[in-house]
């Protein structure tokens, strides 16, 4: 993409204080930045600092969800309009050492056959890049936001949850550090704000939470003038997704001619064979499954079933299955 507006070298900082749990373009920004600028944002974890290392699933329990997924911001971007696209170079994440992964009740892909609350604490080291989810399963440390995005064109407050074309709580494992988001500019200033950051997630996030941890974010802000995208798009650096394919999987498939069922099969699957063959109790395996295991659309041309296979890495594991 190019006509951008020219390049800023200033650096700018905004604390984890200055934090919203809904889009509203009506917020006041926290700074405003020229075009090119670097923006380093202290985020909080998704509870929002409900959860601590101490915590038990009596906490989970009790967490109020409407103070859930807070985004640090807004930054108001000079020279940003509506039509044009704000570029997200994703810079660096820094991490805190530990992270949280629950069940929340009401809450996830399988939410109807996981009604009680769960919560394993993780240890994160950046030093090492690895997640020490528990004494036999260790991630590879892979931080991203998993909300990220800019004020809808809409006036009035709207939910952080759901996705929307302006970004949001999209959960898109890839936007590490090195890869380049494009946002469109609905708002005057575009009103960029960033949050929910994770240590380590499978695709789907299929529990309903990651490895969730509170992170350092630095990004550089340019606005693209007069460059209209539909919807939120990113550029993933040669080499990075090789990084992540050096283990092998064992795959469970879902079939059905509905999406979300299809789905489902799939991660019931994968349930079953983290806990037969690894020793796993079904309310872990289901959070494994949120925090390593992918899913992926593998069919969807050949009326009426679509294919979904769940890819489990081997290499998460301190010891071979069974």
């Amino acid at each position: 993409m190019s006509d951008r507006l020219p390049h800023a070298h200033s650096f700018h900082s905004v604390a984890a204080e200055h934090r919203h749990t809904v889009w509203d373009n009506a917020i006041p920004p926290t700074i405003e930045v020229e075009s090119g600028a670097t923006v380093e944002l202290e985020t909080a974890d998704a509870s929002g600092g409900q959860l601590t290392p101490s915590s038990t699933a009596a906490d989970v329990a009790a967490m109020d969800m409407g103070n859930v997924n807070p985004v640090t911001g807004p930054v108001y971007v000079m020279g940003a309009e509506p039509g044009d696209t704000l570029q997200v170079e994703i810079l660096e994440l820094t991490p805190n050492d530990w992270g949280w992964t629950a069940i929340i009740p009401h809450f996830g892909l399988l939410a109807d056959e996981f009604p009680d609350p769960w919560l394993n604490i993780s240890k994160v080291d950046g030093s090492t890049k690895t997640v020490r989810f528990n004494e036999h399963i260790t991630l590879p440390f892979a931080p991203f936001p998993g909300t990220i995005g800019v004020a809808p064109n809409e006036p009035g407050q709207h939910s952080v949850l759901p996705p929307t074309k302006w970004g949001g709580n999209m959960d898109i494992k890839h936007l590490t550090a090195g890869t380049t988001l494009y946002l469109p500019v609905a708002a005057r200033g575009a009103l960029f704000s960033v949050g929910d950051t994770h240590a380590a997630m499978g695709d789907a996030e299929v529990c309903g939470t990651a490895v969730e941890s509170a992170m350092t974010i630095t990004v550089r802000l340019t606005t693209l003038r007069h460059q209209s995208i539909p919807y939120p798009q990113y550029r993933i650096p040669a080499g990075q997704l090789a990084n992540q394919a050096q283990t092998g999987y064992h795959v469970c498939t879902g079939i059905d001619p509905d999406l979300t069922e299809a789905a489902k099969q799939a991660t019931r699957a994968m349930i079953a064979h983290i806990e037969t063959t690894h020793g796993i109790d079904r309310q872990t395996a289901y959070a494994i499954a949120s925090v390593a295991v992918d899913l992926r659309i593998h069919e969807l041309v050949d009326a009426p079933n679509w294919v979904v296979g769940a890819f489990l890495p081997d290499s998460i594991f301190t010891e071979p299955g069974r």
